[in-house]
This record gives C-alpha cells, structure tokens and sequence, in this order.
C-alpha cells in the first residue's frame, strides 16, 4: 500500500522513482518521451518499468496522457486541488493510472498543463511554500500559477524557453547567441531591457550591434530579454515567487526576479513531484 512507482513522463525524457512512505527509494531516468513512444508500445513500456523497478502500482503523469502519449486523458478544470486531480485520474487498469492535467478558462484566454500540477500542488504538501502564494515553473513553457487555499487557483504559461530556443536554432541570431546564458551583468541588461517589452526591437539591436562590432554577451542579453519581459508582467512590487527549477535556470530567474523588485525563493521541484504524487497515491489508493 505505501510502495508504488510513480512516472514523470515528459514530451523528450521521462523520470520513473519507486517510492516507499514518501520516500525515494529507487528511480532511473531516460529519452523514452512521450513523443518517442508509439502509442501501442506503452504497455510494453510499462511492464518494462515493472520489470525493472517492481511488480508495483503506478502513477503516470505528464505527456503520457496527452494526444502524443498513450491515451488522450480529459483535463480538470481550474481552480483545482488535490482532491480534484484524484478525482480526474484515468485507470488504465487496476494497478495503473493516469494523472489528468489541469486546464484554465478566463473569458477567451485559455491554457493547460500536464505534470506541472503535481509539482506546483506538491510544493504546497511539502511545506515548501504557503498555501498562497506566485509560483513559477521555468522551462520550455514557463508556467505561473497562483496558489490560493492549498489550490491552483489559475495559471498561464510563456513560451519563454521555446522562443529563446528558436533564436538560438533558426533566427538571424543564431551566430550571436550560440551559448548558454550567465546570469551576469550582460543578463540582467536583458532584463531590464526586457521589461520594457518592445521585443521585437530588443531583439534586433542584438544583431545590429554584432555587425557594427560592439562586444556583447549576446546569448546572456537574450535570455534577459525573454525573462525579463516575462517576470515583469507576472508579478508586482515586493511581491514573493516561488521558483521551480533547475539550479542554472532557477539562479536566472531569481536574478530576474530580484532585479523586477521581487523576491524569489527556490524551491527543490524532485521532492516537490514526489510530495505531489505520494498525495495523489494516498487519495486513490
């Protein structure tokens, strides 16, 4: 009843942990994303991870559950906690399920998500932050979501890493912003510049300076840019965020956020997922 394995099955890698009273006991970590999995191959996949880690219960959440995963799961409507999330859960068969998104409606903005809602949810069960509160989750698709009672209350999601991964791959300052980004004084001009939010101009004097030969660290200057467009539209002086994130992107936006007259606080996002999916686990088990 308290061992089971939980999936973090993301679009390109995925994250499988045994998980023994709250506790981490075993994982192991692959590129078998959801976009790398043909649909019928997931039971295959599933017994494999059985095979590996134990004839055990399973949780799966993220991509898994979306139109490129194993099956398509219907998204819980926002505002949306615990209870609900559970509630939404798609039982594959009697010892597998899948964990259901959240999606979000405000008059004709629309969003969702899938596997963020165990993470932000997991942050609040884990004590790591109030029961109110601004979190952001960078990433390719950065999500804010605001925290009310212990719920996701709303969120919206910034194309911020995808678009920053664009420029680098297939924009005309692919040769100038060729590295990864610094959280140093060419960042946090980015940011600055970046909350003024004329992008579109920002982003070509990085090119024009490259060729009038001005030295910059342009990859540093465009990661602030994106940021800092982002960040300052989330958030309000004095305001505290909640980051999850990875060490070198967390210190990016915790700069940026510091740098906006905010006040960030990272948060460890594994033990956030764990917290998340042990609650799910004890509300359907």
């Amino acid at each position: 009843m308290n061992r089971f394995i939980a999936v973090d099955w993301g679009t390109t890698n995925r994250r499988a942990f045994v998980i023994e009273d709250g506790r981490v006991v075993a994982t192991e970590r692959d590129d078998h994303g959801a976009a790398m999995v043909p649909r019928n191959d997931y039971p295959a996949e599933v017994a494999g991870i059985r095979e590996r880690l134990g004839d055990l219960p399973m949780l799966l959440a993220g991509m898994v559950g979306s139109t490129i995963g194993w099956r398509e799961v219907p998204y819980v409507a926002a505002p949306a906690g615990f209870e609900e999330v559970a509630a939404g859960l798609d039982r594959v068969d009697a010892r597998t399920a899948i964990v259901p998104g959240l999606s979000y409606r405000d008059g004709t903005r629309a969003d969702v998500m899938r596997g963020e809602e165990v993470q932000l949810l997991g942050a609040v069960a884990a004590g790591s932050v109030p029961a109110d509160a601004l979190l952001a989750q960078p990433g390719t698709h950065c999500k804010w979501a605001r925290i009310e009672g212990g719920r996701i209350a709303s969120f919206t999601t910034a194309m911020t890493g995808e678009l920053f991964s664009l420029l680098r791959a297939h924009s005309i300052l692919r040769h100038q912003i060729d590295r990864d980004a610094t959280p140093g004084d060419a960042f946090l001009a980015g940011v600055a510049e970046g909350a003024r939010h004329d992008l579109a101009a920002s982003l070509f004097a990085i090119r024009a300076r490259a060729v009038l030969g001005v030295e910059q660290d342009a990859a540093s200057l465009a990661s602030g840019l994106l940021i800092g467009a982002d960040v300052s539209t989330r958030i309000a002086a004095g305001e505290a965020v909640h980051i999850l994130a990875d060490p070198a992107l967390g210190a990016l936006y915790s700069v940026a956020v510091t740098a906006l007259g905010g006040t960030p606080h990272l948060v460890d996002s594994h033990a956030a997922f764990v917290a998340g999916i042990t609650r799910i686990r004890e509300l359907t088990a």
